[in-house]
């Protein structure tokens, strides 16, 4: 498996596939942010040469989290399977966006797109992806109305190796997703923590730590901003001690950040995985 974490400064992308030999399998993307000089529809397009994206993971329904969505259908981007939290409607998630001012394009296709896209899907994730599976969590609407604590919560697996990516969840909905025994239990075995609300205190929850011990963190953001990357210190302290060995340096890790390393790719075969950067940090 190859899963890239995207530098989309204060925003969120990632990419899955499954690799194998030369051969690179059906495209995953949880969450289609973009920055100024890239966007997924264009990497997608020109360095994939694809036209197709096999399955779109939308954790949060914020601008950040889908700010080249509507650039997926512009280029012509073939995308069948959408997973999002289900327990709202499109017309409801309208009018939770409607309270922040008018809905920008790409959120008027993620809402049009929760009317469109239904379950069952032709090609099931877990059986067309080599492998790779996904496990899916939310809290349900109307108990949270903002789009944080809607989030979509996303467990990536592959032989041994698990990465979480929890959208922009807050505390409260955080400790929501801890009443239920089934979450506790995905919980563990937890290898990659992505930072909740790209690693701003509000998203910090030192509770889910009784239940995993990450071996890093992942924080993607730009230059800390908004009172993200404060939370550093607090998830050097519940990481595995040693870290991870980056091999773009050569150096163990903690904590890595979009800001400071770039894009950060993780290579997953059966009985490991390696950590390259795009910078060296």
């Amino acid at each position: 498996m190859r899963l890239v974490i995207w530098d989309v400064q204060h925003g969120a992308c990632a990419m899955v596939q499954h690799i194998l030999g030369q051969y690179a399998g059906r495209l995953a993307m949880i969450d289609s942010g973009s920055a100024d000089d890239w966007r997924p529809s264009t990497y997608i397009t020109k360095a994939l040469g694809r036209n197709r994206l096999d399955y779109l993971f939308i954790t949060n329904a914020d601008q950040d989290h889908m700010s080249d969505l509507q650039g997926l259908w512009n280029v012509g981007i073939y995308t069948p399977v959408l997973f999002r939290n289900t327990s709202y409607t499109g017309e409801q998630m309208r009018q939770i966006k409607r309270q922040s001012g008018p809905l920008s394009a790409d959120a008027e296709r993620y809402v049009s797109a929760c009317s469109t896209f239904s379950l069952p899907v032709d090609e099931p994730f877990d059986l067309h992806m080599g492998g790779i599976t996904a496990t899916t969590f939310w809290n349900p609407y109307p108990t949270f109305t903002d789009t944080n604590n809607l989030s979509l919560v996303v467990f990536i697996k592959y032989a041994n190796f698990k990465i979480l990516f929890p959208g922009d969840l807050e505390k409260a909905g955080w400790q929501a997703l801890l009443q239920r025994a089934d979450f506790r239990a995905e919980l563990a075995g937890t290898d990659i923590l992505v930072a909740s609300h790209h690693g701003r205190e509000s998203g910090y929850c030192a509770d889910i730590f009784n239940y995993f011990t990450p071996s890093a963190v992942v924080i993607s953001d730009k230059p800390i901003e908004h009172e993200t990357q404060k939370t550093v210190p607090d998830y050097r302290k519940v990481v595995r001690d040693q870290g991870v060995r980056v091999s773009t340096t050569m150096k163990d890790r903690h904590v890595l950040t979009t800001r400071r390393d770039g894009w950060i790719q993780f290579t997953v075969d059966n009985d490991s995985y390696t950590i390259t950067t795009e910078y060296k940090g």
